[in-house]
């Protein structure tokens, strides 16, 4: 790496560690948990993964060479896919803390997001050709689970966004903040995932936008931690307003609540009267039949 990707690489992984610290400080574990252990997994992983890039590219033989080399790519991979299960699980959290007014509807999306995932896991797996040999497949399963994750987080700030007034949620809501920042990092991740096949090296023009953006988002994570966050309200909507009518309809699904045995009678007042409607007319036609004969 060039000597300015090397600062920049330093300053990303400055930033992880202290907002892990910052985070942990501020006890945000009690709300946010899943965000606390991706931030503390991303400190820690940072500088070990840099520390086997540099074993490898200062390698004295060949045999050196590789054994870094493939320390580093065990490691890359594994940190990968335990950030990219963290931030599903962070999705989880962003749902619960954006949706506290309206359990039933955060229920609901919770339940939406999980098949999802479950189905954009599926369908990474069953896109991916495995024709290779040995572990050559790993790199495509992770990048593929990481952008379906990277995809359901662009969703649910999509979803925030266009949401906020009707959940009046603030914009300065740390739920919002640690979307917005990984909306940021997904699209870094999309912009990498185009022009992949022409990257050559650590040094190409696309890194460097893949790593001011995820600079950018640490940024974000970081002014939402510094700043107070607005106190909590309650939120009060009119009872015939459609978010409340959504909020009690999503809290009904799934639930069956007490069975209550109503009791029908045998002959209610309308069929009863009915009844005798057409009993009076069938008499008067036996009766008309008769005097006719």
């Amino acid at each position: 790496m060039s000597p300015a990707m090397w600062v920049m690489t330093g300053a990303e992984t400055l930033l992880w560690a202290a907002l892990a610290a910052l985070f942990w400080k501020k006890s945000i574990s009690h709300r946010f948990q899943a965000m606390c252990y991706y931030l503390t997994l991303r400190a820690v992983t940072g500088p070990l993964v840099l520390l086997l890039l540099y074993e490898q590219s200062h390698a004295g033989s060949r045999a050196h060479y590789i054994f870094f080399a493939r320390a580093y790519g065990f490691g890359f991979f594994a940190s990968y896919l335990a950030a990219a299960v963290l931030m599903f699980f962070i999705c989880i959290e962003v749902v619960r803390a954006a949706l506290l007014p309206f359990p039933g509807i955060a229920r609901l999306v919770i339940v939406i997001f999980r098949w999802v995932a479950v189905v954009s896991v599926l369908v990474t797996l069953a896109s991916i050709s495995y024709t290779h040999l040995r572990w050559k497949s790993l790199p495509d399963i992770l990048y593929g689970i990481e952008h379906s994750v990277s995809i359901l987080l662009i969703c649910l700030l999509a979803f925030l966004c266009l949401s906020m007034n009707a959940l009046r949620l603030s914009a300065r809501n740390l739920a919002f903040g640690i979307t917005l920042g990984f909306g940021v990092m997904a699209s870094g991740d999309f912009v990498l995932a185009c022009w992949g096949p022409h990257i050559k090296s650590l040094n190409d023009p696309v890194e460097f936008v893949y790593e001011s953006l995820i600079l950018v988002a640490l940024a974000i994570w970081a002014t939402y931690c510094i700043l107070p966050e607005p106190a909590g309200q309650p939120v009060l909507v009119a009872a015939n307003s459609a978010i409340y009518r959504w909020n009690e309809i999503a809290s009904a699904l799934g639930h069956t609540g007490t069975r209550v045995a109503v009791h029908r009678p045998a002959n209610s007042f309308f069929l009863s009267d009915v009844e005798h409607v057409v009993e009076k007319v069938l008499a008067r036609n036996m009766e008309g039949r008769e005097s006719e004969s």
